[in-house]
């Protein structure tokens, strides 16, 4: 059978948590790599995006109703930190894809990045470890 049409499935992603902007990933990222951060931390750790202080403030207020971040204040200076851990939100955001692009099957999605010649060779080797001790496990 091509590998193209398995047909696995990856659980839906709960709907608990929206998925962020492509904007809010970049302040995510940002965060999860300093675990916390006021605002102009922030900005200067993305200054390359070019906003202005009061947009990404207007940001992180959404992103915390929206239960992506957490502030905390030290006295007079707001603290912002990931309110999702990184690898559930690349597991929701992953599920997304496969759902909305591949129908729910992520066989095509495997298909597609080993194709892709983007992919590294020590990324495919990695991939196919991967791929062998699922399989593997499987079988016992």
């Amino acid at each position: 059978m091509d590998s193209y049409y398995i047909c696995s499935r990856i659980p839906p992603m709960s709907r608990e948590t929206p998925q962020p902007s492509d904007a809010e990933w970049k302040v995510l990222h940002a965060l999860w790599e300093r675990r916390k951060a006021s605002a102009r931390e922030l900005l200067d750790d993305l200054s390359a995006e070019g906003w202005a202080y009061t947009t990404l403030k207007t940001m992180l207020t959404r992103m915390e109703q929206k239960g992506l971040v957490r502030e905390t204040r030290r006295g007079n200076v707001a603290l912002y930190q990931p309110a999702i851990e990184r690898r559930n939100a690349q597991r929701d955001a992953l599920a997304t894809l496969v759902e909305r692009v591949f129908q729910g099957a992520s066989g095509p999605l495997i298909a597609h990045l080993v194709g892709d010649k983007q992919l590294s060779s020590a990324e495919r080797k990695a991939l196919e470890a991967n791929l062998n001790e699922l399989e593997s496990e499987d079988g016992e």
